[in-house]
């Protein structure tokens, strides 16, 4: 069982559509009249008007000025980039690639790079504007952006890889900068993709910057300036966001039992984290199949077992099911780590849980949601379930600009104590405005933003 984005897309259209229907609530009324003031043309079923419409929406809750919103609508900038490449049989390729810067007003633009052959400009817009959100949240100093190439790394040799990431990062050129805009790991890229951007970069810097210009990524190997916990970070903000908010429920990390979606390295790492913790992993799924073992899968032996064979199917501790079980297996905790979108209307109308915890980025359609906060569960938004990584990011940014090095221990405290309060901002500002907790995450991350705008004004 192969699930693309392609089919995704579709099936998630399909799911939205309604004949002669436009949507009424709150978040798409307030996208549709700033669009309709930009004079941009607005569709409800794209994922980037998806997501501003719940931020607009969150900033109308919170009565802002105008202008904000009139700037959170748009990134500041879109950069796009063929790079010509030449594959090992000697034939060559033109590789789309994007960068989306969407705003600076914290500090330097902050986001991943991510290689995906059904990528597209919306998807990395949307990325980028919550990573805008994310760490305005966590009040960490950067801005929000995002970026992508349109391949399929698993169909690239490792030379291959390394030649399309150094064309792009020399086709990217002035665009990023450990003072402008610091890329980083995200889906099919990894600490050796970042190892090779950074050699690429300071290549280019002046003799002057070298000694800092490795900082212009993140999610470096540790022999090249990385930090300790990067690779983790998700998943363990993941853990910690649960620890702050459980409680609170009646709920509490021993003995739950949990569903993952994807088991790249956000899944697997939440998986481990959890099984650490006490909690029973049930069911996995990703874009091989998926399997189920009532009793409790070994998250670490599935691990290995998929850095071996690239996927969940086939793995000996559990059974096969098709996709409707996945989705209807019932556990406390629902925990989507792979594509956007991955939980549809109809896979919520499925799902039993207790509390859906988005460790990917927008794993939830609008229609979703509203259906799941209906029927009593609740919704943990990705922009602070999934601020680890970011902040970890952070902590390597930091320790590179100081030449420092920071232990494991010192690192998880750290991240701990932002992931805490975050937690906490997101909470106090729920009560507040008597809403749920994504309109809240991004009410928490509008209100600071504004309040730096307000302070800074808008240049000229």
């Amino acid at each position: 069982m192969r699930i693309t984005q392609a089919t995704l897309a579709f099936r998630i259209f399909l799911n939205n559509l309604r004949p002669m229907e436009t949507c009424d609530t709150p978040a798409c009324q307030s996208a549709r009249e700033i669009f309709r003031e930009l004079e941009e043309y607005y569709d409800e079923h794209n994922l980037y008007f998806q997501t501003i419409g719940s931020v607009l929406h969150a900033a109308d809750l919170l009565d802002v000025d105008h202008k904000i919103k009139l700037i959170l609508s748009q990134p500041k900038n879109e950069i796009m980039v063929h790079c010509p490449v030449e594959m090992d049989d000697g034939s060559w390729r033109l590789i789309k690639g994007y960068r989306v810067q969407h705003n600076n007003v914290l500090g330097p633009y902050k986001g991943g790079i991510r290689y995906h052959h059904e990528v597209k400009l919306d998807e990395v817009k949307s990325l980028a504007l919550l990573m805008t959100m994310k760490c305005a949240l966590a009040r960490l100093p950067y801005g929000g952006a995002k970026g992508a190439l349109k391949i399929d790394p698993r169909a690239l040799s490792r030379d291959e890889l390394e030649r399309v990431t150094r064309r792009m990062t020399a086709a990217l050129g002035s665009n990023i900068g450990p003072d402008y805009d610091i890329p980083a790991p995200d889906m099919g890229t990894n600490a050796q993709t970042m190892a090779w951007m950074a050699d690429t970069y300071i290549n280019f810097a002046e003799s002057s910057k070298k000694v800092t210009a490795r900082g212009v990524v993140t999610g470096k190997p540790l022999e090249f300036g990385g930090s300790a916990g990067r690779e983790k970070a998700t998943g363990q903000g993941l853990v910690y966001v649960l620890d702050a908010l459980l409680p609170g429920m009646g709920m509490a990390l021993p003995d739950l039992s949990f569903s993952l979606i994807g088991y790249g390295n956000v899944g697997s790492w939440t998986g481990r984290l959890l099984q650490l913790r006490g909690s029973r992993m049930k069911a996995v799924m990703d874009h091989t199949g998926a399997i189920l073992n009532e009793a409790g899968i070994d998250a670490e032996a599935l691990a290995n077992y998929v850095a071996e064979t690239g996927g969940v199917a086939g793995y000996p501790g559990a059974e096969p099911i098709n996709e409707a079980t996945f989705y209807s297996t019932p556990v406390d905790l629902f925990i989507p780590a792979a594509l956007e979108q991955m939980v549809d209307l109809q896979h919520a109308e499925q799902i039993q849980c207790k509390v859906l915890v988005e460790a990917a980025n927008a794993p939830t359609t609008p229609r979703a949601e509203r259906h799941l906060l209906e029927k009593g569960v609740e919704v943990l938004p990705a922009i602070l379930c999934n601020t680890g990584g970011v902040t970890v990011s952070y902590f390597e940014w930091k320790q590179n600009r100081q030449s420092e090095t920071w232990d494991a221990a010192l690192v998880d405290e750290r991240l701990q104590k932002i992931m805490h309060q975050a937690a906490q901002r997101v909470l106090e500002m729920s009560e507040r405005l008597d809403c749920n907790m994504r309109l809240a995450s991004y009410a928490a991350a509008i209100e600071h933003i504004a309040k730096v705008y307000e302070v800074r004004g808008v240049f000229p």
